[in-house]
């Protein structure tokens, strides 16, 4: 299908780009274009803008910053995956990353892309959101940032304001102990996830001291399994994180689809995030 009719704007800078959308509430930024191209040639969205910024080189980059991991807005999937940095400070973004659909998408598409378009589905949000990460939002008047618990507001609906552009992420440094891992099932490699489990779990004296658990598709947003991160707390692994995992789903509101309706993803929540948490913390 043919998209419908809009102006097109390729800034040279980010203040001109935050200029370009605090100047037409109906802008729309296209980045990779991976998530925004579909749905303008199903006519499912109608920008009488778009602002192009994918020669805005500045918010490319995962940069090492001291207590913390910067990863640049515009920085693609593939850059993610292998980013030396982030292998060595936080690697969950990059597991995640190496799954997303299919080669050629994750050389176009990018970080900051998936987070403001606020699938959820879409694997990185929720990783995002376990590691407890801040959105920076850059504007006209400056820098915003942002907590993950409050930038996914509703479905693709992220808490940016008009004439704001998300511009990086920071993620915290998880040291000594923590292990990670993303478990998810989908019908295709190419496939959005129908349940997805991002998991960072410290380990101390054999027994899991803590967990961080995001979870994919499981609601309007993505969503931490809050009652299993509780009952996690020294456990040890086995019996006592399987019975843990029993409360992944509690306090989730999974869609129902063509694809698989809310008990069925209960079940998978339960037994991905058994299997996630097991990864993270080097068991069996």
């Amino acid at each position: 299908m043919i998209p419908a009719q809009f102006d097109y704007v390729r800034p040279g800078s980010v203040a001109e780009a935050c200029q370009a959308l605090a100047s037409d509430e109906d802008a729309k930024v296209l980045a990779g274009g991976q998530s925004l191209l579909p749905l303008l040639r199903l006519r499912l969205a109608y920008p009488s803008t778009l602002v192009d910024v994918g020669r805005l080189t500045e918010l490319s980059g995962v940069h090492d910053r001291g207590d913390h991991v910067y990863i640049g807005a515009l920085t693609t999937h593939d850059e993610i995956m292998r980013s030396p940095v982030l292998r060595a400070a936080c690697p969950l973004p990059a597991l995640a990353a190496a799954q997303v659909a299919d080669p050629a998408i994750r050389h176009r598409g990018t970080f900051g892309g998936s987070l403001a378009h606020a699938d959820p589905a879409g694997d990185l949000p929720a990783v995002v959101l376990a590691l407890d990460g801040v959105l920076v939002a850059a504007s006209e008047e400056g820098e915003r940032e942002i907590p993950a618990a409050e930038f996914f507001v509703d479905y693709l609906e992220p808490s940016l304001r008009q004439g704001e552009l998300l511009a990086g992420v920071k993620l915290p440094k998880l040291g000594a102990g923590w292990g990670f891992h993303y478990e998810k099932f989908h019908r295709t490699a190419q496939a959005w996830a129908i349940v997805g489990v991002a998991a960072a779990v410290r380990r101390s004296n054999g027994s899991i001291a803590e967990a961080r658990i995001g979870l994919t598709n499981m609601g309007p947003t993505p969503v931490r399994a809050v009652a299993t991160e509780a009952a996690l707390r020294d456990a040890e692994p086995g019996d006592q994180v399987r019975q843990a995992c029993q409360e992944a789903a509690a306090g989730t509101s999974p869609p129902a689809d063509l694809h698989a309706q809310p008990d069925y993803r209960r079940h998978l929540a339960k037994v991905l995030t058994r299997r996630a948490v097991l990864a993270a913390a080097g068991s069996p």
